[in-house]
């Protein structure tokens, strides 16, 4: 029953045009209606600009979630299970809540209409951090202190033992992330109007008012703008499902 509509998707994007009024499963099958959104929509463009966005967003949130997650797994500070709260206290706050303020502040520092505009507000993630720190308390300690008996520094334990174990970990936030980053809307429809930073969810959205009965080439794109994410979890599908199922570890 899930996977029906999806059926339904595929049969409609490689209909012919005008045909979708009686869909015959064993009628004509072409591929006419994705060469058309693909040029209709420019979605070479779009996709360069989503895989820059999602990439950019991904790297340096696996980067921060690493740092902070180790130091709130494994040092020991005054404020640390505080830290540790609000962190996770800004995972019941909607992004869309805060537009207002990150507006003004992209405003300020000039960074509308550019990719830092579509970066650098969703490019700490308490989830991620929350994330790498359960998944670094399910290393034994005593690996870490044997390195630092042979002379390794905090950052040499991170690098060359911490990473490396926490892969799944890793894999995980990275799918979260730039699935994320993929599928977003809302950032390059408020803070963006270059149409030359158009992503793919907005040049969806576009299709969705352009070509609304044209629902082949709609479809097309639909499926065009899904097959990146889909792939990228079917790679690592088998990591993040271990990265999920270790993260439950008390403290």
């Amino acid at each position: 029953m899930m996977l029906f509509p999806l059926v339904i998707v595929l049969r409609a994007a490689f209909a012919p045009a005008g045909s979708l009024a009686n869909l015959d499963w064993g009628g004509v099958w072409t591929a006419q209606s994705y060469r058309e959104a693909w040029i209709r929509g420019h979605f070479w463009l779009a996709f360069a600009n989503s895989s820059l966005v999602a990439v950019g967003v991904t790297l340096i949130q696996t980067l921060t979630a690493a740092l902070a997650g180790y130091a709130l797994a494994r040092f020991q500070f005054w404020g640390r299970k505080t830290i540790l709260v609000l962190i996770l206290a800004t995972l019941a706050i909607p992004f869309q809540l805060l537009v207002i303020p990150i507006f003004l502040v992209l405003k300020w520092g000039n960074l509308l209409n550019t990719y830092g505009a579509l970066i650098l507000p969703t490019a700490v993630s308490g989830f991620g951090i929350f994330l790498m720190r359960q998944y670094f308390l399910t290393i034994p300690v005593a690996i870490e202190q044997a390195a630092i008996l042979d002379g390794a520094t905090a950052g040499q334990v991170l690098r060359h033992i911490m990473i490396p174990l926490s892969r799944p970990a890793w894999v995980t936030l990275f799918l979260f992330a730039f699935i994320g980053e993929w599928n977003d809307l809302f950032k390059p429809l408020v803070f963006t109007t270059r149409p030359e930073l158009r992503t793919v969810q907005l040049t969806l959205a576009e299709f969705q008012e352009q070509f609304t009965s044209d629902w082949a080439v709609l479809m097309a794109a639909v499926v065009i703008s899904s097959l990146p994410v889909i792939v990228l979890f079917l790679l690592g599908q088998r990591q993040f499902v271990q990265g999920i199922a270790a993260t439950g570890v008390k403290e």
